[in-house]
């Protein structure tokens, strides 16, 4: 039975994170918001239901037959272990799970970029304050964040071509995304701190060359980055440092 994807269509969003590890692993699953006939009303229909006993908040979520799990990186700790995308220690899978949920705070703060007083007005009503928020992101936290994520890849005990353990794991492909979707949102910035992060670099470009990832890429299905997305390019904040 294919796993079902439930996120929002027209966007890659925190559901790419999932079909990253889902396109990698070769897995059967479908994209329920692109179905024909099922679109996102599919999902709302889960969501608003009144007689789901475990309902999910937002999305993304995954439906594994009547299973349902949220959430990025509960979604990642899950199908891990069944795509061969995560560590075979046990104890390095909660490593694995530990720096995913980092990526998730991480990825919580390029989201407030663009929106840092409120979700519900338009990013033309926050301009200014964003620009400062941005400013601080750029200056501080896009440092704090990679800078760490390179001393875990370079201090990890089994080489440094993972971040956790041996082999490729489900935290691997979402750096590849981290990276991808900074590049896209603030080109400048990330260009002048490129030498800061070599470990990473060489992680993404490895990432896009693994054959089911670059065919991925080069397929309809991976759509473009956009300006309703969490990574969103306004020239504006780019040079907001």
């Amino acid at each position: 039975m294919a796993y079902e994807l439930y996120y929002w269509d027209g966007i890659q969003g925190r559901g790419e994170f999932v079909r990253l590890a889902l396109e990698e692993a070769g897995a059967d699953y479908i994209d329920v918001a692109r179905e024909p006939g099922r679109g996102t009303g599919a999902m709302l229909a889960i969501m608003k239901s009144e007689s789901e006993p475990h309902i999910p908040f937002a999305p993304p979520f995954l439906k594994d037959g009547d299973l349902i799990i949220p959430h990025v990186a509960n979604i990642l700790f899950y199908l891990g272990p069944k795509l061969g995308l995560t560590p075979e220690n046990e104890r390095l899978r909660y490593v694995a799970n530990g720096l995913q949920l980092t990526v998730t705070d991480f990825v919580a703060e390029v989201h407030d970029t663009h929106h840092p007083i409120d979700t519900s007005l338009y990013y033309e009503d926050q301009k200014q304050e964003a620009k400062a928020r941005s400013a601080a992101f750029i200056r501080e936290r896009i440092p704090k964040f990679l800078g760490y994520f390179e001393r875990v890849l370079r201090q990890n005990p089994e080489g440094t071509n993972h971040l956790v353990g041996g082999a490729l794991t489900y935290v691997d492909l979402s750096l590849f995304q981290v990276i991808e979707g900074l590049s896209y949102a603030f080109p400048k910035a990330i260009a002048k701190r490129r030498a800061e992060y070599p470990g990473l670099l060489a992680l993404h470009g490895a990432v896009a060359k693994r054959p089911n990832i670059a065919r991925y890429l080069a397929s309809p299905r991976r759509l473009a980055f956009n300006e309703e997305g969490i990574f969103r390019h306004y020239p504006e904040l780019d040079g907001a440092e």
